[in-house]
């Protein structure tokens, strides 16, 4: 095993997990794909489970003692992978380390299949249009997994759900929904409708019907979409939409945040 004890955050061999940025991580080894980290053991389990490659690992020397990590790392496939193993001192210098529970990884991204192979093989698809928090597409990916979604479908401006926080707060269920990404300037409406999916666009509008409609719920392939969390969707896409829904709510509240709102409707719309 390639345990290497690090004295110095600043070490340049950590640079993936102290110096990039998400962007730089995405376009790490472009044109063949990038890298993502992944926190949280339970988290790095579940990219390992699925046949993410590990590129190192980078963990708190307490946490290494505890054996959890040892495990996984030997388990992982990989020989000779680098253990970066620090004290406690030196790894609270990065940001949001108290969130990581004493363990990261660094992992090589599959390359993602076109947006029209993966429509051709799903039947309940998320639509993710500009959503750019990345705890909101992680908790709408959280939801999609336990509520019966097939995939998600992303616009080249929403946040990744490989980010750090967005898989985080999935609990590493991005790694186990199939998830891709249209192509920039992507006419995504027309694209899912000669996939044959009929399309629901969540939106606050006067000839909205309610999300559990059952002329909704009567078709067999949908594709629910979620717009931007200030300005919502775009009017093109709303034009487009065979269906306008909304929550119907009470006591004055009009709305939910988005990942609030995803949750309601793949309960009507996919585990029903």
């Amino acid at each position: 095993m390639n345990v290497i004890n690090i004295c110095d955050c600043r070490d340049e061999r950590l640079s993936m997990y102290t110096e990039c940025n998400e962007t730089q991580l995405f376009h790490y080894y472009e044109p063949h794909g990038g890298v993502f980290v992944a926190e949280t053991p339970m988290v790095i389990r579940r990219a390992l489970d699925k046949g993410y490659e590990p590129i190192s690992f980078f963990v708190e020397d307490k946490v290494w003692e505890m054996g959890e990590m040892r495990e996984l790392v030997e388990s992982c496939g990989v020989p000779d992978v680098p253990v970066f193993v620090a004290p406690w001192k030196e790894m609270r210098e990065i940001i949001g380390y108290n969130l990581t529970r004493g363990a990261l990884a660094a992992f090589k991204r599959k390359i993602p299949v076109p947006a029209v192979e993966l429509l051709a093989r799903v039947k309940k698809v998320v639509v993710l249009e500009e959503v750019l928090n990345p705890t909101n597409v992680g908790a709408i990916y959280r939801s999609a997994a336990a509520l019966g979604a097939d995939a998600v479908l992303i616009t080249n401006v929403s946040a990744d759900p490989l980010y750090r926080r967005a898989a985080r707060v999935s609990v590493g269920t991005v790694f186990s929904l199939p998830f891709t990404y249209f192509e920039k300037g992507a006419d995504y409406m027309s694209l899912l409708k000669s996939a044959g999916f009929t399309t629901v666009s969540l939106a606050l509008r006067d000839d909205a019907v309610p999300v559990y409609d059952p002329a909704i719920k009567a078709h067999d392939k949908l594709a629910v979409i979620f717009g931007n969390e200030a300005n919502g969707i775009k009017p093109e896409t709303l034009a487009a939409s065979d269906y306008t829904a909304i929550i119907p709510m009470f006591l004055g509240v009009d709305s939910l945040n988005v990942a609030a709102a995803s949750a309601v409707t793949f309960y009507e719309l996919f585990s029903k």
